[in-house]
């Protein structure tokens, strides 16, 4: 786990490098550049080549989409200027607490 998280963290700096940079130069900053609408359906797509993926229970393929996925998702969050600490902070507040409880309190509210 610890490698993933080194790697997102790598991959956010680069993410955050790409920001202003000529979008002729740079897919992140054409990304960016586009703005939250772009990215998400960038990030939509990915979603559903990693469903698809997983589908057709391909490991190298679910690999390969997933990686794609959170790509595009640290994409998206940095086009809507989303921290990581905020998902962080969401993530927190719910550990330790069913998955059931925390849809039935998200139901109630």
């Amino acid at each position: 786990m610890q490698r993933l998280a080194d790697a997102l963290a790598r991959l956010q700096a680069t993410i955050a490098a790409r920001r202003g940079a000529d979008p002729a130069s740079s897919y992140t900053a054409q990304l960016l550049a586009a703005g939250p609408a772009r990215a998400a359906k960038k990030f939509g797509e990915e979603a559903v080549e990693t469903v698809i993926a997983a589908l057709e229970r391909d490991p190298d393929t679910l690999a390969a989409e997933s990686a794609d996925l959170l790509y595009h998702w640290l994409v998206l969050l940095a086009a809507a200027g989303v921290d990581t600490d905020a998902v962080a902070d969401q993530l927190l507040a719910r550990e330790g607490r069913s998955g059931l409880d925390e849809k039935a309190a998200r139901a109630r509210s």
